[in-house]
């Protein structure tokens, strides 16, 4: 066993660390590593936005061990990853495959996708497919990860159009047909601010420069609150700014509307997603996530206030 080491102020942090594989165990403030093999080229979301920031509640360190996991011993086998091509996505399905999970790649185009992805793919797109071949792709699957989002990228007269196709009826529609199939936990990848209005936040320049390309924070949310009323446990993961390289900082999970600013690698984001899957105290819960640089933040999506 190694030790792990987390800034939480959660209750249930001190026991939330990711699944390891036997005699493997993961330390998430130094080990998690920078997969940049299966970007899709495409402009990252943190081109797109900008925000400020303020500072974050204060977080205390909270140390623990976490015993290696053997393949045996979880209940949870299969496990769908939605969005397995994102810069996110890939890394998630990555972690999945090196922890035995049995694990479906879920993208849109598989020809595409099988040049940079190796493994058991399967085509699903939230706004193309119907509810029933969303079913039938995760038929069989106890575990969810959607790591899927609009790309602003892509056609800026259809920003709006795009994030409440993808975002919100997209997501919701395969909430839906995660229920239909059977899956048992669902993990959705969101963003902080998504909740910004209920906390006086919609007014920051973060919010408003963020939910300016196509309201994305307002359409997340419309999915987070469907997730929440499904029935279906689920854990919300809203990151601060996305960093495509290695961490530089131990992980600081806080309690939902909390944060406003601060960034954090997509390593320590596809981490947190993989074992919000089977830590129980992860179960119906939102995390706020970014990196404790030891000071209060003050960059978001790369930049400076």
């Amino acid at each position: 066993m190694k030790i792990v080491s987390l800034f939480a102020i959660l209750p249930f942090a001190a026991a939330f660390a990711p699944r390891a594989m036997v005699d493997r165990s993961i330390n998430v403030r130094l080990q998690s590593t920078t997969n940049n093999h299966h970007e899709e080229g495409l402009a990252s979301r943190r081109d797109w936005f900008q925000a400020v920031a303020t500072t974050t509640a204060g977080a205390a360190l909270l140390t623990f061990t976490q015993p290696a996991l053997a393949e045996e011993g979880g209940a949870m086998k299969n496990v769908v990853i939605a969005g397995a091509t994102g810069q996110t996505g890939s890394r998630i399905y990555d972690r999945l495959i090196q922890q035995n999970f049995v694990v479906t790649g879920g993208v849109r185009n598989v020809a595409k996708a099988s040049k940079s992805l190796k493994g058991n793919l399967q085509q699903l797109d939230v706004v193309a497919n119907s509810q029933d071949t969303l079913a039938s792709t995760l038929s069989g699957a106890e575990g969810l990860i959607i790591a899927v989002g609009f790309n602003p990228g892509k056609n800026l007269l259809r920003m709006s159009a795009a994030a409440h196709e993808v975002d919100n009826l997209g997501t919701i529609k395969l909430i839906d047909a995660a229920k239909q199939a059977g899956v048992k936990k669902v993990v959705l990848l969101s963003s902080i601010l998504t909740d910004g209005r209920a906390w006086g936040q919609e007014d920051s320049p973060g919010f408003v420069a963020t939910n300016a390309f196509g309201g994305a924070l307002d359409e997340k949310l419309d999915a987070e609150k469907y997730l929440r009323k499904s029935g279906l446990d689920y854990t919300i993961v809203r990151p601060g700014g996305l960093k495509g390289k290695a961490p530089t900082g131990p992980l600081s999970v806080n309690p939902e509307n909390t944060l406003n600013s601060g960034e954090i690698s997509r390593d320590l984001v596809a981490d947190v997603c993989v074992a919000s899957l089977t830590d129980p105290k992860a179960s119906n819960k939102v995390l706020e996530i970014i990196e404790d640089e030891g000071a209060p933040p003050k960059v978001f999506n790369g930049l400076n206030m």
